[in-house]
């Protein structure tokens, strides 16, 4: 979670020099109370706060000025707990025990839409990794069973990639395209380019591909196909 929050964190593009930023935070968590949030974003190889506050009431708020558009992540003490793009305007951030939302800008509502279409489709997946045993229970035969659990995840990922896709690239030109790129990449066993990123990359614009971390990502991930290619066809031959 630490590695994909600093990946997102390190997103940076679009200038706003001068704009001013609030951020007014609610929970329903008593447990919270008394605790200080932090807004930090990375310098080098650490994290930064620029800004804190005190949970009183469920109830904190933060405010300054942002000289860049940028991913950043909101800290209850040491633990990270949620992305927060930081830009003019007033954001809201609410806590509760179905989740945590972060709305109010442009960005935060967009960012936040995405997120809410993706954690459906993860509890779709989750309820299909149960679906094998519901049907051991219902008798089907293990030839059935695979059948179906296999399809299912297989539109699942569909939707999954259809969605990352169109996201990133409406996106390629602030800081949300790079960001959820780079959070897809982090949620791959090792760097790898699959036909989706592909095509995310091919069709991308400068601004997106020049990116120091995607374009290091993306590097290594080419490289690394290139290995495992050869390695199969040194396979086949033998």
């Amino acid at each position: 979670m630490n590695k994909l929050l600093f990946l997102l964190l390190s997103t940076v593009l679009c200038t706003a020099c001068g704009k001013k930023y609030s951020i007014e935070g609610l929970s329903s968590l008593s447990r919270l109370d008394g605790k200080k949030m932090y807004i930090k974003v990375p310098r080098g190889n650490e994290m930064v706060s620029i800004d804190s506050a005190e949970v009183i009431h469920g109830a904190f708020r933060m405010q300054g000025r942002v000289d860049s558009v940028v991913i950043a992540s909101l800290y209850v003490g040491n633990d990270c707990i949620l992305p927060v793009v930081i830009e003019s305007g007033k954001i809201q951030i609410n806590i509760d025990n179905a989740g945590m939302t972060v709305k109010g800008t442009p960005l935060n509502n967009c960012f936040n839409e995405f997120m809410m279409k993706k954690n459906a489709l993860d509890d779709m997946a989750y309820e299909v990794e149960r679906l094998e045993s519901r049907m051991i229970m219902d008798g089907k035969s293990p030839g059935e069973i695979q059948a179906e659990v296999e399809r299912q995840r297989s539109e699942l990922g569909a939707e999954v990639d259809k969605l990352a896709k169109t996201f990133i690239q409406d996106n390629y030109d602030n800081v949300l395209g790079p960001g959820v790129f780079l959070m897809f990449c982090n949620g791959l066993p090792y760097p790898m380019m699959t036909p989706v990123m592909e095509e995310i990359v091919n069709d991308a614009p400068e601004t997106f591909t020049n990116h120091p971390l995607i374009k290091e990502f993306v590097s290594v991930a080419r490289s690394n196909m290139s290995r495992i290619q050869e390695a199969q066809s040194r396979s086949a031959v033998n």
